[in-house]
């Protein structure tokens, strides 16, 4: 069985992404468009590598470049998003994946590359730990799972209701106000934000696999969300609520209203987003009767000799994100997109 790496290009497009759904363990961001979104939102180079046996695809294994004079030059699968990782039907090609994305990273002069999977390898390469994906088995009738929920929790959804917040989903009718509540969700963090053309880009791709949900009060927007869908689940992708708003708890009607739609839609799996251990994103998720799920982020480091801390919770970076929310909002808008792009 003779084994064929390739570099995958437009043609590959079909393929690729039959085998991504039919894998057990393939995800929506593994998908073959999310190559073209990234490129034409922030310009970097994909390298979509594949194993070919006899015309068919058994493994695959997508990587963003990016080249960024913040934090140099990073090989990742994927950015931007919540996981990514590779795919295959054997350790053989498995292997053989590794050693290719190895070679390319010492081609590129990469610091590292970043795996993000969703699953377990057995590889050996350095690992962290430190992020899950919280996921809520679902039933067709909404009903199932509002009765699942404590008492507490239905109190609280129903206490949420009777202040006001009604929600509307939509796609991109509802692109504009998403990004303004999102954008100014992720200030009041000390987060830079994407161009809105990055989720414009991601619609257009993707179509009716995308739901925006926006949560409102006297018919002001105060909390919203960004789903995707894929083999029947759905994957929280983006959430935010505005900092005045939030001792308000509107994500209690906004989810809920989310999971009631999945469930009348037919989905069987809501996959909350990826939250950090032990934070009080977590704690909320688990609210809704979700299970954690390991993600697993690997490394090969090539030019570093430790796992580079490229998040929020590094100390190094505290005293940009308190100067961050406290600059005005014309400078984060305008500078704060040429940051995010090289935030994998």
């Amino acid at each position: 069985m003779a084994m064929k790496i390739k570099y995958c290009d437009d043609t590959d497009k079909l393929k690729w992404n039959n085998y991504v759904k039919s894998h057990p363990q393939g995800n929506f961001y593994q998908l073959f468009d999310w190559k073209e979104i990234i490129n034409n939102s922030f310009g970097h180079k994909a390298y979509y590598l594949s194993v070919y046996v006899d015309g068919s695809i058994v493994g695959i294994f997508p990587l963003i470049y990016i080249n960024s004079l913040i934090f140099g030059k990073i090989l990742s699968s994927m950015p931007f998003v919540n996981y990514g990782g590779m795919l295959f039907d054997s350790d053989e090609v498995k292997e053989l994946l590794i050693k290719e994305a190895e070679k390319l990273a010492q081609s590129l002069n990469v610091k590292y590359i970043e795996i993000r999977s969703n699953n377990l390898i057995d590889i050996d390469l350095p690992a962290t730990a430190h992020k899950v994906s919280l996921n809520i088995k679902l039933d067709n009738d909404h009903q199932q799972l509002w009765d699942g929920f404590t008492s507490k929790h239905r109190n609280n959804i129903r206490r949420v209701y009777k202040k006001g917040v009604s929600v509307q989903s939509g796609s991109a009718d509802l692109l504009e106000t998403f990004y303004n509540v999102l954008s100014a969700s992720w200030k009041g963090l000390g987060t830079p934000f994407y161009r809105i053309d990055y989720f414009r880009d991601i619609i257009e791709q993707f179509d009716d696999s995308i739901k925006i949900f926006v949560a409102s009060v006297d018919g002001e927007p105060i909390a919203t969300a960004f789903n995707g869908y894929f083999n029947n689940t759905v994957e929280g992708m983006w959430a935010g609520t505005l900092v005045q708003a939030r001792k308000l708890q509107p994500n209690y009607v906004l989810y809920w209203e989310m999971m009631k739609d999945a469930c009348d839609t037919g989905n069987k799996i809501y996959n909350l987003g990826r939250s950090t251990v032990g934070s009080s994103a977590e704690d909320f998720k688990k609210k809704w009767n979700s299970t954690p799920t390991q993600l697993h982020w690997y490394y090969y480091l090539n030019k570093i000799d430790e796992i580079p801390q490229l998040n929020v919770n590094n100390p190094k970076y505290h005293l940009a994100i308190e100067a961050w929310r406290k600059s005005p909002k014309f400078l984060t808008d305008f500078i704060g997109p040429l940051i995010a792009k090289n935030i994998p």
